[in-house]
């Protein structure tokens, strides 16, 4: 075992790393700093002889990280993350108790606002901020305490809590209908997909033993509002959230050709949701914390 003292690397060493391992590029790291690329390659060399490995494979000006680079790549993102929310947090003292809530456009008009008020009542002294974004927000970049997304779970490195899921129903116009006597006839249709996931339609034609590869004829909505209303316009077939397509069915404007219910009875990793996602670290400030045992507590499948 060796007996030299551990020490941290100097912070500049590893900031100047984790720049690097970024751009994957010593001159472009050397721009983002405004430093010269002597000066960074002088940091990497410093950091790799404190740590007393080679991080880097240089392949002209080309460098790639090895596979002890991503690994500390990794930690050192996380500290960084933790160390922007401490100071964020800190030059904030004295400024009213804000909660910035991102949340997907769908969750907070057709379930959110209408319960806004009771978490108010749990924390009658917070500021909450609410705006809406359909892709996952740049927690720093865009000054986001707590998002709320549509998907899967998986945004690494955040924590994710499930809130409920979006069980969707295929369905479109009358007319289109008529022309699908079964679920096969769904290849020759043009298939409305979610910007968010390419992998909705495929999951669904394969719950019903249909091939998933998706056709060229396909179209992408960025929301589930402007999807709705495709489907209703019979661009194609869409598939909408049940308590979309309870309304639409009942006024006639769009009929289920195959049924009700597809999505029920699919593995659950395969049926998105939303989602509550965060830094872990978030949830170290007591209004940040009360609002996320709020929501979480919430039945949000009652609509």
């Amino acid at each position: 075992m060796s007996d030299r003292p551990f020490r941290l690397p100097p912070l500049n060493a590893l900031r100047v790393f984790h720049t690097a391992v970024r751009h994957r590029s010593f001159r472009s790291a050397a721009d983002d700093l405004l430093v010269t690329p002597q000066a960074v390659s002088q940091q990497i060399k410093l950091l790799e002889e404190t740590l007393g490995l080679e991080l880097f494979e240089r392949k002209g000006r080309v460098i790639e990280p090895n596979e002890q680079a991503i690994l500390l790549a990794h930690y050192v993102q996380s500290a960084f993350e933790e160390m922007e929310e401490g100071v964020r947090r800190v030059t904030k003292v004295g400024r009213r108790n804000r909660i910035n809530v991102n949340a997907s456009p769908y969750f907070a008009t057709r379930y959110l606002l209408d319960r806004i008020a009771k978490f108010r009542e749990t924390l009658t002294d917070s500021d909450l901020r609410l705006t809406t974004m359909v892709e996952l927000p740049d927690f720093v970049a865009d000054d986001v305490d707590v998002a709320i997304q549509w998907g899967y779970g998986s945004w690494k490195p955040y924590e994710s809590t499930l809130l409920m899921y979006d069980y969707k129903e295929i369905c479109c116009t009358p007319d289109i209908a008529r022309k699908m006597a079964s679920p096969e006839d769904l290849a020759s249709q043009a298939l409305l997909h979610p910007v968010l996931s390419d992998r909705l339609w495929p999951d669904v034609l394969s719950h019903l033993g249909l091939s998933a590869e998706v056709s060229q004829a396909a179209i992408r909505f960025q929301d589930a509002a402007t999807m709705r209303r495709a489907t209703v316009a019979g661009l194609g077939v869409g598939l909408i959230s049940t308590i979309d397509a309870d309304e639409d069915l009942k006024l006639g404007k769009l009929v289920a050709p195959f049924g009700r219910g597809i999505m029920r009875d699919m593995a659950r990793e395969h049926v998105p949701g939303f989602y509550l996602v965060l830094p872990r670290a978030h949830r170290r400030v007591s209004s940040i914390a009360a609002f996320c045992k709020w929501i979480a507590a919430e039945d949000w499948a009652k609509g």
